[in-house]
């Protein structure tokens, strides 16, 4: 994908508003169970190749369509005569983001899901009283959605996009230019590498326990909650005086207690910032406590941190 055309993606991503393509990406569990219906073995939409990644019929598609994927080689021809695409894009809040196809099984995969859409609502309640030229950063920034939809809805923002995926930076890039928004991207394995101040600063870590050590996915230790603890520490330490750090991640609840609020409350210094820590979904993947590494898990939860920087050291 590294050797794909911008332009091109525009131009794809141009003609799917043209058409009002709509699709909103649901759970790999969602997913797995519509495609296993005996009736959603094969693809006659666009929204079927591009949103549910299914093989598709070519004289069901526009030709226009096929052949911006096929010029850019995100178009696959299977022996059966169908197509499917190696790209996906999905609808949030009404912007179009490029990610990866189903299954996001590779290790730089980059994903987009029902947690976008709550990052994005999230987001979308904590922009209020930011500076008119609002410096933001989306770090591990994935499709971009964070910082797209704080800087599409702020209005007038200077948006860095970091990530330690290239192929994440790239579409998340484009994602940006698509809706309008200058942008900028930067190759960073944590915060700290990051160049501030920011006024606004959005993530949204991995956060699940991943045996496969996916980048998107993989959240370390503390049952998946270590970077979401680590990168709070280190976001907050970039935010300029005023500043504001948000945060959409899952955590993970043991014997009723919550291990990411208990390390973060315990962690961010006592004076100087404001903290709100919030429940925003209470029981989320469910279907991951089959799983050998939550056997000590009750469930797994939605959350939204604000942190808050004081304007002066003495507030």
């Amino acid at each position: 994908m590294s050797g794909i055309s911008r332009n091109a993606m525009l131009d794809l991503l141009g003609m799917l508003r043209s058409m009002d393509y709509d699709f909103i990406a649901p759970t790999p569990a969602s997913q797995a169970r519509v495609i296993a219906r005996p009736d959603r073995q094969v693809g006659a939409t666009v929204a079927d190749l591009l949103g549910w990644s299914l093989p598709c019929r070519r004289d069901a598609l526009p030709p226009a369509l096929l052949a911006i994927l096929a010029a850019q080689g995100l178009l696959e021809e299977r022996p059966d005569g169908l197509v499917t695409a190696a790209i996906r894009v999905s609808n949030v809040l009404g912007q179009l983001f490029l990610h990866s196809r189903y299954p996001t099984t590779a290790r730089d995969a980059v994903f987009l899901g029902p947690d976008s859409y709550r990052f994005a609502d999230y987001i979308s309640r904590h922009l209020a009283g930011l500076p008119t030229e609002a410096r933001i950063l989306d770090y591990g920034a994935g499709a971009g959605v964070g910082g797209i939809v704080a800087a599409s809805l702020h209005g007038k923002a200077e948006l860095t996009l970091a990530d330690l995926n290239p192929k994440a930076l790239q579409l998340a890039s484009i994602n940006a230019t698509f809706s309008g928004i200058a942008n900028h991207g930067v190759m960073a394995q944590t915060p700290e590498e990051v160049d501030g101040p920011f006024d606004l600063i959005v993530t949204h870590p991995p956060f699940m326990i991943d045996p496969v050590r996916r980048a998107y996915r993989d959240g370390g230790d503390l049952y998946g909650g270590r970077l979401s603890v680590d990168w709070t520490l280190m976001a907050i330490r970039k935010l300029a005086p005023g500043g504001r750090f948000l945060m959409h991640t899952g955590v993970s609840i043991v014997g009723g207690r919550d291990v990411v609020r208990d390390a973060i409350q315990h962690a961010i210094p006592a004076t100087g910032y404001r903290q709100d820590y919030r429940v925003l979904d209470p029981d989320i993947f469910g279907d991951e406590l089959d799983n050998a590494p939550y056997a000590e898990v009750d469930r797994i939860a939605a959350i939204g941190l604000c942190v808050e920087r004081a304007t002066a050291d003495h507030d």
